[in-house]
C-alpha cells in the first residue's frame, strides 16, 4: 500500500463504499488476514480459521447476503458483510487493512451498514468481536452499539469474546 493512500485515508472524501462482488474475494480474503494476523496468536487454529476465510469461502458467502468493501484510489482496504439471522442482522467480516485503521474508514462501512438497514424491517443489528481487537468496541459504540454479554470461549471456537447490539427504532406510518 502506498504512502499517498495511507494519507488520503483520513479525508473523508477520499473513501469510497461500494457493494463487493464475487471478482473481489481474494482481496477481501487478503485483507480480512492483513487486519486478523497480528492477533493469530490469540486465536484458536479453529477461530482464526473462521475469521479469515479463503475466497472460495469468500464467494459462498455471496448468497448470505451482502458484502461491502471500502476504496481509496480504486484499491479495496476494508471489508465487511451482512446476514440476515432470526436475532437481526449480523455483521461479521469487518476488517480494515492496519494501515488505514483510525482513519474513519471503519465508519464509513458502518454507515454503508446503516443504510443498508434503513431499508429493511430489521429492528436489531449485532456482532461479535474480541477484547484485543485494538480500537473495534470503541468503533462500533461510536456508531451507536452497546456490550450486550461476554461469549464464552465454549461458544466461539475456543476464542472468547463479547456480543455487541444496536436496536433500530422504527417509527410507524
Amino acid at each position: 500500500m502506498s504512502e499517498a493512500i495511507m494519507k488520503k485515508a483520513s479525508r473523508p472524501d477520499a473513501v469510497g463504499v461500494r457493494l463487493a462482488t464475487p471478482a473481489d474475494a481474494a482481496v477481501i480474503s487478503e485483507i480480512l488476514l492483513a487486519a486478523f494476523g497480528e492477533y493469530r496468536s490469540l486465536y484458536t487454529p479453529e477461530s482464526f480459521a473462521i475469521v479469515t476465510p479463503g475466497p472460495d469461502e469468500i464467494v459462498n458467502r455471496f448468497d448470505e447476503g451482502p458484502q461491502w468493501v471500502a476504496l481509496i484510489d480504486h484499491e479495496i482496504v476494508a471489508t465487511v458483510s451482512v446476514t440476515d439471522e432470526p436475532e437481526g442482522l449480523y455483521i461479521r467480516s469487518m476488517a480494515v487493512r492496519p494501515l488505514v485503521q483510525g482513519t474513519g474508514v471503519g465508519h464509513k462501512l458502518l454507515a454503508a451498514i446503516d443504510e443498508y438497514t434503513a431499508g429493511t424491517d430489521a429492528t436489531r443489528v449485532f456482532l461479535y468481536t474480541t477484547y484485543f481487537g485494538t480500537g473495534a468496541r470503541e468503533l462500533y459504540e461510536k456508531r451507536g452499539f452497546r456490550w450486550v454479554r461476554d461469549t464464552t470461549a465454549d461458544e466461539w471456537y475456543g476464542t472468547p469474546g463479547l456480543e455487541m447490539e444496536k436496536i433500530i427504532e422504527r417509527t410507524s406510518k
